[in-house]
């Protein structure tokens, strides 16, 4: 049974808005974009089809990455990220080809079937969190071919998971280059953001290949303002960095996740 159509008076810009506003800000204290928080609020508040709520996902997305950037420069310059070239071009050799494969899956899997996929990864983005979120510094893996091996299975997989859900992936990102690569966190922070932004880009390309793609010319003004409301939450978000404690927000966030993944993998 597919999703019903959504009510475009559940749409208005306030509400937009201000639930790009919270999302933003929730996903500004831990770091992140909180595109993990959107998606399931575009399904089951805004009643877009999960396909479509995807799509979305991933336009607002976009924008606030493309915003977060600058945002950044001053806490790690650009000189810094482009001396970490080959970090970068590692997990975006496996991220790139992830991206790709995962909006194409995403375009053939039936409705029902999609729901679950994105309810199991909102588990999965749960554990994360409570578990991967800050791993703290690292030695990283020694230089090598196993190194890049790893790197690149890394990305693939991240591509495949920021695709499907329509996120960035910095939740998965991070991790991944602190425990490879032995970056500290503040750097590879700034490092996830500049590997995203091209792999969303491509993940972009490949759904604008399916007719879903035409939500976002439907809904334009709707997707501008939750991306408004979006860079607005995440830089205020940003700036409360570290005012609520970790471990009560961690698991806090955890838990809103798995609740989103019921409801989601309940959805109709």
């Amino acid at each position: 049974m597919e999703p019903r159509a959504p009510h475009e008076d559940r749409r208005q810009a306030p509400a937009a808005f201000a639930a790009g506003a919270l999302i933003g800000t929730l996903g500004g204290l831990i770091g992140l974009g909180g595109a993990e928080f959107r998606l399931p609020v575009l399904i089951g508040l805004f009643g877009f089809a999960a396909l479509e709520a995807v799509i979305l996902n991933k336009a607002i997305s976009l924008v606030v990455v493309a915003a977060a950037l600058p945002f950044r420069s001053g806490a790690v310059p650009l000189a810094e990220i482009a001396a970490n070239w080959p970090v970068v071009a590692t997990l975006l050799a496996g991220s790139l080809a992830g991206a790709w494969s995962g909006a194409g899956w995403a375009t053939r899997l039936p409705s029902p079937t999609l729901h679950r996929v994105l309810a199991s990864l909102l588990v999965l983005i749960a554990g994360v969190l409570l578990f991967g979120h800050d791993p703290g510094p690292g030695a990283g893996m020694p230089d090598g071919p196993w190194r890049v091996l790893a790197a690149v299975a890394a990305g693939f997989a991240i591509g495949v998971v920021a695709a499907l859900m329509g996120v960035a992936g910095g939740e998965l990102l991070i991790p991944a280059i602190v425990l490879i690569f032995g970056a500290d966190i503040k750097l590879a922070g700034s490092l996830s953001l500049a590997i995203s932004l091209p792999t969303m880009l491509v993940a972009f390309a490949r759904y604008s290949q399916d007719r879903s793609f035409s939500v976002l010319r439907r809904n334009l003004r709707f997707l501008l303002v939750m991306a408004a409301g979006s860079v607005a939450g995440a830089a205020a978000g940003g700036l409360m960095l570290g005012a609520v404690p970790d471990r009560v927000l961690l698991p806090l966030l955890a838990a809103i996740l798995v609740i989103s993944a019921v409801k989601v993998w309940r959805h109709r």
